[in-house]
């Protein structure tokens, strides 16, 4: 049924609008995050390597760490950029 009380306008007008501009925005917003994250992880993981390298066993632990935080940051920006997705598609959790 269509009508002034029915729920099949729900892509028109001014609803229709903020849909569109927050979908926009929260698949713009999750793409970045998720590749500053990535870029964070790959970073973390290139230091980690490089100072597990150079020093051998006696940096390993510190190499092992650096490698950590950016697993975490990758971790946290994939998590926050399927929030802003979500988000941009008026999804709750």
């Amino acid at each position: 049924m269509s009508g002034f009380l029915s729920n099949d306008n729900d892509k028109s007008g001014a609803t229709g609008a903020a849909k569109t501009a927050t979908s926009t925005l929260g698949n713009t917003l999750s793409g970045v995050t998720n590749t500053v994250g990535g870029v964070a992880g790959a970073a973390g993981r290139g230091v980690g390597e490089t100072v597990s390298g150079a020093t051998g066993g006696a940096g390993k632990p510190v190499g092992d760490a650096a490698a950590n935080v950016g697993n975490t940051a990758e971790g946290a920006g994939k998590d926050l950029a399927g929030t802003e997705r979500r988000a941009g598609e008026w999804k709750g959790n």
